[in-house]
């Protein structure tokens, strides 16, 4: 590990835990700063939801208004992350990820457009009758997120926003603990039978403390419908290139 990766790992972290606690694309930063230091992808992943651990504490510590309250919904929601991280886990460990890579554009673009979209959405989930429950969609995003990740902090921040009328600010800080629950699950798995590049990790994990202690702070000061749509279209973005990416690998040819 050289001076200079040292540093690019910590910048790394800092930019993702920027943009994961302000929008839920921490991995869009981390993860290829973990490549770019030449460690392989699957190394990477797990490094990655290990470090990303310390999102969930510096985003609760710069969150403390907004979290105010919120302990029944974060522990019920946790629950359900903690069930799907590790699910998502056993899934990494076991499966190959040809397949997830070919859905995880899709899902993206999914929770971008519920975002840039959430108004209407948000007025048909609240109407009376038969709706989709959200503790379905938490779990569905948590075994995601143990998986590889990338995106599953826009698509839950998408799925709460639907489901609750409240500032975003709040949803965001919400949002970020609720998947830290899911890494914690991951990672603790990670730990014990994965590849964990564990220099990797605490540099990069530091950085992301730092990153996502500030960020709840900017999202605060943000104007919210700006924000939001920002959030949208970075997804949307993220999608193509990760849609466009699987297209170009071997494995889906």
């Amino acid at each position: 590990m050289t001076l200079a990766h040292a540093v690019l790992l910590f910048l790394g972290g800092v930019g993702g835990g920027l943009a994961g606690s302000m929008g839920g694309l921490a991995s869009v930063v981390s993860y290829p700063a973990l490549l770019a230091v030449g460690i392989p992808p699957v190394a990477a992943n797990v490094t990655n939801t290990v470090a990303l651990l310390s999102t969930a504490f510096g985003a609760a510590a710069g969150s403390r208004p907004e979290l105010r309250g919120q302990a029944r919904r974060i522990a019920r929601h946790g629950v359900t992350g903690v069930a799907g991280g590790t699910a998502g886990a056993v899934l990494l460990m076991s499966t190959p990820s040809s397949a997830f890579e070919r859905v995880v554009p899709g899902l993206i673009a999914l929770g971008g457009l519920m975002l840039l979209f959430r108004e209407p959405l948000r007025a048909w989930y609240v109407r009376p009758g038969r709706r989709p429950p959200l503790a379905v969609a938490v779990l569905l995003i948590a075994v995601y997120g143990g998986y590889f990740g990338a995106g599953a902090g826009v698509m839950m921040l998408a799925a709460l926003s639907v489901a609750a009328a409240e500032p975003l600010a709040v949803t965001n800080a919400v949002k970020t603990v609720v998947l830290g629950f899911s890494n914690v699950a991951a990672a603790l798995l990670y730990a014990l039978i994965a590849p964990v590049h564990w220099t990797a990790a605490a540099l990069l994990a530091a950085g992301c403390l730092l990153g996502s202690w500030i960020g709840p702070a900017l999202v605060r000061r943000t104007p919210e419908r700006p924000l939001r749509v920002a959030i949208g279209l970075a997804a949307l973005a993220l999608a193509t290139f990760l849609w466009h990416e699987a297209g170009a690998s071997p494995a889906s040819s």
